[in-house]
């Protein structure tokens, strides 16, 4: 199966499928597709690491709530990601050290804003030889 992520049209929001070997690789592609739309990802260097832990009741509920505290410390540390190390996944928790690069205007424009990652239209489902999953996301 492929690795990455492509953006799904939306009337009003964007959504994204993410593609993965395994539950590791979709989510983190998720985030990866988070940002490509936030900004060019491919301006942003890896100074800053973050160490990110997440916890849920369930795997849907650990998706949104991933992208939802990657998009907090964006908000309030500044900072956009471009590559996600998850060390730690299963139904309930998720452990990652995330790279990126604190928000210089001079060299990251934002693109659209991200309010949230919604739970409209969220998926997770086992593909032949693989995981996909699927986040709407509120801009």
């Amino acid at each position: 199966m492929r690795e990455g992520f492509e953006i799904i049209d939306h009337t009003a929001d964007v959504a994204i499928a993410a593609y993965g070997a395994d539950l590791k690789a979709a989510f983190a592609g998720a985030a990866l597709g988070m940002f490509s739309i936030m900004t060019d990802i491919k301006k942003l260097d890896e100074t800053v690491v973050r160490d990110v832990k997440v916890t849920a009741d369930e795997m849907k509920v650990l998706l949104v709530s991933w992208l939802n505290e990657l998009l907090f410390i964006c908000e309030v540390d500044k900072i956009l990601f471009k590559r996600f190390d998850i060390s730690e996944l299963n139904e309930t928790r998720l452990v990652a050290k995330c790279y990126g690069d604190k928000i210089d205007p001079k060299r990251h424009k934002i693109k659209t804003e991200i309010k949230a990652a919604t739970f409209h239209m969220t998926e997770i489902e086992e593909k032949r030889g693989g995981i996909r999953v699927q986040v709407l996301f509120d801009i």
